[in-house]
């Protein structure tokens, strides 16, 4: 099975129970009342599914969890203090990676179905997933033994470092499990010293209310203003915290996926021409890409905070057009960066 695996692309194999965990459980409902999920109704909503896999399909016996590796063969942080031009997390400078993974998780469940019907075993039960369902992704992984969840929350993996696109298969065979991966994180705290929005609480805490992933993304409304500054001009996603791992020193392009290889014009686009996207341009710049669910308006109020940010009075011919936009969150944005650069000495 792990070899078919790793013919379809995926670098990372284990196998976990499907039965409950009351610590896992417990870890979820705390953060979860502790309102660390922000705006997204669903983490709560369907929390009865998300606390085990048998709580979203009573039949799992077992949990195939797989990773395919997207490492970025330059450093994330290099655009950092390149402020006209608007930085785009890794995973997402390439094709949409729920694609990606989703074809080849369906390609292997179909494999596993046929070997066991071939070898005489009975039927067997498969469903996927890869992050559009309520499935606790990272800490199945770490308990299949793919690696462990660092002090930034994500995957660790001793191998291919911060870099893990994640996906499951659950089934109804009894599978023997992998060993749990081990926390080797030790003293180190590069991940939470990065973050420029202090969304870490603690080691092995995030609260989603302020990490620039979520308010760029996830986050539908005016992004509070004492955040703005800290976005800098990160306009969808961050790698900061992932950036800085010292396990991505065993990370290996050769193992990236063709698929998730960065598009030219996504790699740092210049913020004075995306300032200038309608919807139609929009929908047709990202095409095929996990940026294209945020919608214009998203994209362009993250713009115009990257805008505000940017030190830069030349953009005010793009801002400006925007003061008057339909969308009044674009419109507040447009506003706040104007009064930012026409306030630059």
């Amino acid at each position: 099975m792990e070899a078919e695996a790793r013919m379809l692309g995926f670098c990372a194999f284990g196998i976990a129970p499907a039965s409950d965990d009351p610590d896992r459980a417990a870890r979820l409902d705390s953060w979860l009342q502790e309102g660390m999920h922000g705006t997204m109704g669903w983490m709560e909503e369907r929390a009865h599914h998300r606390r085990s896999p048998q709580g979203l399909w009573p039949e799992a016996k077992s949990v195939i969890a797989l990773g395919m590796s997207y490492a970025p063969a330059d450093d994330p942080l290099h655009l950092a203090d390149k402020s006209e031009v608007g930085r785009i997390s890794i995973y997402a400078q390439g094709a949409d990676y729920h694609d990606t993974v989703k074809k080849a998780l369906k390609h292997l469940a179909r494999w596993i179905v046929a070997e066991t019907e071939k070898r005489g075993l009975g039927e067997a039960g498969v469903k996927v997933f890869t992050d559009t369902a309520p499935v606790m992704e990272k800490p199945l992984a770490a308990t299949a033994g793919l690696g462990w969840q660092g002090k930034h929350t994500n995957m660790v993996s001793r191998d291919h470092g911060s870099w893990l696109f994640l996906g499951e298969i659950y089934t109804t065979l009894d599978l023997p499990v992998s060993n749990m991966g081990r926390d080797r994180c030790g003293s180190c705290r590069a991940c939470q010293d990065v973050c420029p929005t202090d969304a870490f609480p603690a080691p092995y805490r995030l609260d989603a209310r302020r990490c620039v992933s979520y308010l760029t993304i996830e986050h539908k409304g005016p992004v509070p203003e004492d955040l703005r500054e800290g976005l800098g001009n990160r306009i969808y996603g961050c790698d900061d915290c992932l950036a800085v791992c010292p396990w991505n020193k065993f990370a290996e392009t050769a193992h990236t996926m063709k698929a998730f290889l960065p598009r030219a014009e996504l790699a740092a686009p210049d913020l004075a021409d995306l300032l200038t996207l309608d919807d139609a341009g929009f929908r047709k710049l990202f095409s095929g890409s996990p940026i294209k669910r945020i919608g214009r308006n998203r994209f362009v109020r993250n713009c115009l905070y990257a805008a505000g940010n940017s030190k830069r009075p030349g953009l005010l011919a793009q801002v400006e057009p925007l003061l008057e936009d339909p969308d009044p969150v674009v419109a507040e944005a447009a506003h706040w960066a104007r009064d930012r650069l026409t306030a630059v000495p």
